[in-house]
């Protein structure tokens, strides 16, 4: 504890070189308070571990013999680097920061997954799939033109684990494969900004593989080979329709095949051009038509 002298001509100390002679003995009190009500602030607040005083309160430190400019340095420091992190955690909320942006993409992309799981469920409950079956993979292609392809899969894996849930392996395999796929790639595709020639043909040939694979789903779920249920029954079909029509002509296997693939190729080459019509229109609408990449005939029509 530092003492002071009661006698006035007395040199003062360091500490007090600023306090004038002839007010010693009126500030002596004061000064004793003073000194005792600091240490006891000090001593308390690095019990806590720290001290929020700035690095140019000398002063104080030569009231207690433990405490050194070095620690009190740190704990200022300390205190700027809260302050800083503070600051930092409120830039990040802002609308152009990463933290924020991520955070939206992830809302959006469950509320698309909820929306299209919501919606394949309850056309499959209802019966009325084959009304709805369009827009099971437009929240697909919105998150992927949104967002990046990234995006767009994750939509697609949080829709099925949400179908796995409701309605069990089958249900999730189907969208998966018949509309999961589709959507994926067709929003990655756009996303790259291909034109739509190069577009249809993909998910054409992506939308033919799924429902090959659907069949052979079912195929194993019912222990039945239905494509080749599929395939005996064109080829009954062409036979009779040969023999109606007088050509004694007996088709092929590999003719049956090659009819089988065709056929199945343009009902899903259909079906992948209304999608891209019907879901240019859609996007246009929701204010993204500048993302997407639009033939010259579909662009003055809109």
């Amino acid at each position: 504890m530092l003492v002071l002298s009661h006698h006035c001509h007395q040199p003062p100390l360091s500490s007090f070189r600023a306090l004038k002679p002839h007010r010693c003995s009126s500030f002596l009190p004061k000064l004793h308070f003073f000194s005792r009500l600091q240490r006891f602030s000090v001593e308390l607040q690095i019990a806590h571990g720290c001290f929020p005083l700035p690095r140019s309160s000398n002063l104080l430190f030569q009231f207690h013999p433990r405490v050194s400019i070095g620690e009190a340095g740190k704990c200022a420091d300390r205190e700027l680097g809260d302050e800083n992190s503070d600051l930092a955690d409120l830039e990040d909320l802002g609308d152009d920061s990463k933290v924020f942006k991520k955070t939206l993409q992830l809302v959006e992309c469950a509320m698309f997954a909820s929306v299209a799981g919501l919606a394949y469920f309850l056309s499959n409950s209802l019966a009325v799939e084959n009304y709805f079956s369009c827009f099971f993979s437009l929240p697909i292609v919105i998150s992927s033109i949104r967002w990046g392809i990234a995006a767009g899969r994750k939509t697609m894996v949080a829709t099925v684990m949400l179908l796995f849930t409701l309605s069990g392996p089958v249900k999730a395999s189907t969208y998966l494969l018949l509309h999961g796929l589709v959507g994926l790639a067709m929003g990655t595709l756009w996303r790259l900004r291909f034109n739509w020639s190069t577009s249809i043909l993909l998910c054409t040939l992506i939308r033919a593989m799924g429902a090959v694979g659907y069949v052979l789903l079912s195929s194993f779920l019912i222990r039945e080979n239905i494509l080749a249920l599929i395939t005996i029954n064109i080829h009954a079909s062409l036979t009779f329709i040969f023999t109606a029509m007088g050509i004694n002509i007996i088709p092929s296997m590999n003719a049956i095949y090659l009819i089988f693939g065709s056929l199945l190729l343009l009902n899903c080459g259909f079906f992948v051009f209304l999608l891209h019509i019907l879901y240019s229109i859609f996007l246009s609408k929701l204010g993204l038509k500048d993302s997407l990449t639009l033939p010259s005939w579909m662009a003055k029509a809109i």
